[in-house]
């Protein structure tokens, strides 16, 4: 049978049916988890979302709205039994969790614009705990939840991989991220979790607002990055679809760079 004799076939197309799923680290309307949250309910799904504190809330909560989150509900992963009690109404709504999206990091004032040289012991640590041992902790309790399978995902950046400039604690935080991300792939793996990660390159949010010269940055990716540009939060968004959706069952223990390209520039002439 020639290519032009096969039937052909419906249009396909990411759909996220029937499909339960937690996003956290929803700040504002131009946070990376709104746009996957956007697609994620375009696609189907139903959501749980979560918002930090109250402040937070008059900007989530008009989001949360317009996705119809039958699940709203604050989440402070400092604060102990506010995660667990997320995952707990999921289990008593839903029964079930096929896949969450964690997208939260933070870091001291003093730490992420200071040297790593000198950064304190106490601002490493809890640095540590919102941005990475947070993401273990949602494996742990998404686990039981995913008996069929699932996926986790999480949002680096390449500071994780190399030196970027004024990145300074955040990047072993995020190495140690990605190195979860690995771990983690390896260890639910056999039940059909799918843990992954997205490299997002620098776009201009509330998260990348604490970074010292941030529009260095942008112009250093427009200037070297193979695409000559930055990329939206809605290229972050649909990747964390695809990674979401039943076209990556394949896919775990990955890093998904979603920069423009930015991650294989080296000594750029012009």
């Amino acid at each position: 049978m020639t290519t032009s004799d096969r039937p052909l076939n419906p249009a396909e197309a990411l759909d996220l049916s029937g499909k339960k799923g937690l996003v956290v680290g929803i700040s504002n309307e131009h946070s990376l988890a709104w746009a996957a949250a956007q697609h994620f309910d375009a696609a189907g799904a139903d959501l749980a979302l979560t918002y930090f504190n109250d402040k937070a809330r008059t900007y989530v909560e008009p989001l949360a709205m317009r996705v119809a989150a039958p699940i709203f509900l604050p989440c402070d992963v400092t604060q102990e039994g506010s995660l667990e009690a997320v995952f707990a109404t999921i289990e008593k709504t839903w029964g079930r969790l096929d896949f969450l999206l964690h997208s939260i990091a933070w870091a001291p004032a003093e730490d992420l614009h200071g040297r790593l040289t000198d950064s304190s012991s106490a601002g490493f640590a809890q640095s540590m705990l919102v941005s990475c041992h947070s993401f273990i902790r949602m494996a742990k309790l998404a686990e039981p939840l995913m008996a069929n399978g699932g996926s986790l995902t999480t949002l680096s950046f390449l500071g994780a991989e190399k030196v970027v400039d004024h990145y300074n604690v955040m990047g072993p935080v995020k190495a140690a991220l990605e190195s979860s991300v690995r771990y983690l792939a390896h260890e639910l793996g056999p039940k059909a979790i799918r843990v992954n990660a997205i490299s997002a390159g620098a776009i201009r949010t509330r998260a990348a607002s604490g970074i010292e010269h941030f529009d260095e940055l942008i112009d250093e990716t427009v200037a070297k990055a193979p695409l000559r540009r930055t990329v939206t939060p809605d290229e972050v968004g649909r990747a964390a679809l695809l990674l979401a959706s039943d076209y990556t069952t394949g896919t775990t223990g990955e890093v998904l760079h979603v920069d423009a390209g930015f991650h294989v520039a080296g000594m750029i002439f012009h």
